[in-house]
């Protein structure tokens, strides 16, 4: 029978001397590269302990009791639990530089990219997905978050006018909107120049929050346009709206033992194709500053208990707009998806930044 792996505890957790830290870490990555369960005489073969199997089966066996290793079956060795998993990436894992050849995989990538914002946002996803070898997916950029910078107001007919909205990340939004027949193109022109002069550099939630009736006075013209023009502000800033998610490489999971089993791979798809719930796994990452991992059942669902979540932000300009995440079994390289994240991350700020979003 299978043994349950218990919610990490730090309270129960002892710490780890020296050589129950050695030997946590060697289980660790011997069962990432391997996916069995390791034993004590694995370890003594492999690795130069100083003592011998009976000390590591002893000392394994204290790791168990402290949560920190789990046994899945009574004749088998060793896995790691949510806490020993825990405790490897917060105190015993290496960083691990970006390989030469997969950060020029990224920057030609990246050279080569479009500068429509949502090609773009698909073209980081698939290239991430492809170099994980597990699912990639990334949190689009919030719009009511990115900063103004441009609205064009078009007259087209005695009620309609169409407005476009630029902010830092490209067009918000095209559309037209109906307007009073008193309205000529001249007054279009007049809110068009005032409202860039006041509100460049402001974020579009920061504008919503505006008193237009206070710019159309400011600007002479009717009060009715200004409201218009509001309520096109607040379809652009989107703010009712979950950010988009775009997700690739789900086919990956099928290389990956732990799924072999159709019921949690029917399971972990589903949360995958939703994109609500695809998002809910990292939303409290988003005002995050720096990389998160999720191991386990920190990810507060049953059904995804055997994966881990790897998030980096990506950034434009000041602020952070988006996040970047690797998902895959909690088996993951660690070290390794971190770098790829990460490095992905640095390239799309620069993209981001350097290139004319459209």
């Amino acid at each position: 029978m299978t043994a349950k792996n218990p919610r990490p505890d730090p309270a129960r957790s002892p710490a780890l001397d020296k050589r129950k830290a050695f030997i946590l870490a060697t289980v660790v990555y011997e069962y990432v590269a391997t996916a069995e369960p390791v034993g004590s005489h694995t370890l003594t073969q492999k690795y130069n302990f100083g003592v011998s199997s009976a000390t590591i089966r002893n000392e394994m066996a204290e790791l168990e009791a402290g949560g920190y290793l789990v046994q899945p079956h009574t004749s088998a060795g060793r896995v790691p639990s949510d806490s020993g998993y825990r405790t490897y990436v917060d105190q015993l894992m290496r960083p691990e530089p970006l390989p030469s050849e997969e950060q020029r995989r990224i920057a030609e990538e990246f050279r080569a990219a479009s500068r429509e914002l949502d090609d773009v946002i698909e073209h980081t996803t698939r290239l991430l997905g492809q170099l994980a070898k597990s699912v990639a997916f990334v949190v689009a950029p919030q719009r009511d978050s990115q900063t103004f910078r441009h609205i064009q107001l078009i007259w087209l007919s005695e009620r309609t006018a169409l407005a476009i909205v630029v902010t830092s990340l490209g067009v918000a939004l095209q559309r037209p909107f109906e307007h009073d027949p008193e309205v000529e193109a001249d007054d279009l022109t007049r809110l068009s120049n005032r409202l860039n002069a006041r509100l460049n550099g402001k974020t579009l939630r920061e504008i919503a929050a505006l008193d237009f009736a206070t710019l159309a006075s400011e600007a002479a013209v009717p009060v009715g346009i200004a409201l218009a023009v509001e309520g096109v502000f607040r379809d652009a800033a989107g703010s009712e709206e979950p950010p988009s998610v775009v997700s690739s490489g789900a086919q990956h999971l099928l290389d990956q033992p732990e799924f072999q089993d159709l019921r949690k791979l029917r399971a972990i798809l589903r949360i995958i194709e939703e994109q609500k719930s695809l998002y809910d796994l990292v939303a409290d990452a988003m005002p995050g500053e720096g990389p998160a991992i999720k191991i386990g059942h920190e990810l507060g669902s049953d059904e995804i208990t055997e994966c881990s979540v790897v998030t980096v932000p990506y950034r434009f300009g000041e602020g952070m707009v988006g996040l970047l995440a690797i998902l895959g079994p909690r088996r993951m390289p660690y070290a390794r998806l971190l770098a790829l994240a990460s490095g992905t991350a640095q390239s799309l700020n620069r993209h981001l930044s350097d290139a004319e979003i459209r």
